[in-house]
């Protein structure tokens, strides 16, 4: 169904409130060797004047000193206490000390102290080469990021930055919130105004949100998925599906999806061609975490191409769970099919062996048989002859 709104006049509109913030940040845009990296840090939990806290800044500052990114996206649940205003600073002050473009999204923690999420949402985005838009009187928007062409000529990334809110709104579903149908009409329309203006085809496009959709779970379940990394928790997603990823299956644009929210799992799944991803949980000991060691996810796009290199990288220079979307999911996948079929031959190999005695059994007793009628057939043929001279057959020849 054609959407509504044009096409050009949506992009235009957007540039336009791109462009009207942050005017000392370049467009972000592909380097010379066609990559583009992000870096997704989520889950920091800052408390103001706790200690332990400090383990998040430390993680921040190790990783983009290694890793060197052309973007950071943080995927919700910030900060954990009060005096939220001093812990932003605090906590993304080293990302503007970097000069490397940020933008983040709220998770369903950040909201529960002393700050609303249209407060933090203005005062972050003041903050030096922060890239998030004017939210126009939305308290937590969702927006979308643009990556150019090396040449700038064209739209070659869409990153689509989406709220997944807290709680639910209705009284008798208990649990989180769900992407709401005007979220994902908003997805739509802006998906079909950058094809509209590729040419008709998809643009490579990424969605960064706090919470996992429902289909992480089913992914993770399904033993015909590959998945890469860690999973040390049951995934916990909304109860009720709105279905957001029916429509990113008919967009076509996203390639994979990059959440945080559950601290236990790190792990990247392919589910009907599209990458799953959770972050690494990036906070200090503020909450729960049986991990280990905090780090954050690291992404690597190749400027026209629907693929994507992502890993782990853990304080102490450590990388992990390394993976190529989608060939590296594609042959994990094929793997694991070979090695259920390994497993379940042993199986067919014990039917058989079980089987093989009672066959025994039941050829001994032919045999007897056999020789039993043999056995009573000569006889007759003795007594036939009995008192004869036998004549052995060769000599009539």
């Amino acid at each position: 169904m054609k959407r509504k709104l044009s096409g050009v006049l949506l992009l235009l509109f957007l540039y336009m409130g791109i462009a009207a913030h942050a005017q000392e940040v370049a467009p972000l845009r592909f380097s010379e060797d066609g990559t583009f990296k992000i870096v997704q840090f989520t889950d920091t939990h800052y408390k103001w004047g706790k200690k332990a806290s400090e383990a998040a800044v430390e993680c921040i500052k190790e990783v983009l000193d290694a890793e060197q990114p052309d973007l950071v996206i943080l995927t919700g649940d910030q900060v954990y206490s009060k005096s939220v205003a001093q812990s932003l600073p605090a906590l993304l002050g080293c990302i503007s000390e970097r000069k490397i473009p940020f933008a983040m999204v709220f998770g369903n923690h950040d909201a529960e102290f002393d700050c609303t999420n249209a407060e933090m949402y203005d005062l972050v985005r003041k903050m030096p080469y922060c890239i998030m838009p004017d939210r126009d009187g939305v308290d937590s928007p969702d927006y979308l990021l643009t990556v150019l062409s090396n040449d700038s000529t064209r739209t070659a990334a869409v990153f689509y930055c989406m709220d997944t809110h807290a709680r639910g709104v209705l009284r008798d579903v208990a649990g989180y919130a769900w992407l709401r149908f005007d979220q994902i009409e908003w997805y739509r329309e802006h998906s079909d105004a950058f094809q509209e203006a590729n040419g008709g085809e998809p643009v490579p496009s990424l969605a960064f949100f706090h919470i996992p959709l429902p289909e992480y779970a089913l992914a993770e379940a399904d033993e015909d998925c590959a998945l890469v990394g860690s999973k040390g928790e049951d995934v916990c997603s909304p109860k009720l599906n709105s279905g957001m990823f029916a429509a990113i299956k008919e967009q076509g644009d996203i390639m994979a999806t990059f959440c945080g929210h559950d601290h236990d799992n790190d792990f990247a799944v392919m589910y009907h061609g599209v990458m799953l991803a959770y972050g690494r949980y990036s906070g200090g000991k503020t909450v729960y975490n049986h991990l280990g060691k905090n780090g954050a996810r690291v992404i690597l796009l190749k400027e026209g191409e629907r693929t994507l290199d992502t890993w782990i990288r853990l304080r102490g220079d450590e990388i992990i769970n390394e993976v190529s979307y989608p060939d590296g999911f594609l042959k994990k996948s094929k793997k694991n099919k070979a090695r259920k079929q390994q497993a379940e031959q042993p199986a067919e190999t014990d039917k058989v062996q079980n089987a093989a005695p009672e066959a025994e059994e039941e050829a001994l007793k032919d045999g007897k048989a056999e020789k039993g009628e043999k056995s009573e057939k000569d006889e007759k043929e003795k007594n036939k002859y009995k008192g004869e001279e036998i004549i052995d057959p060769v000599f009539l020849q």
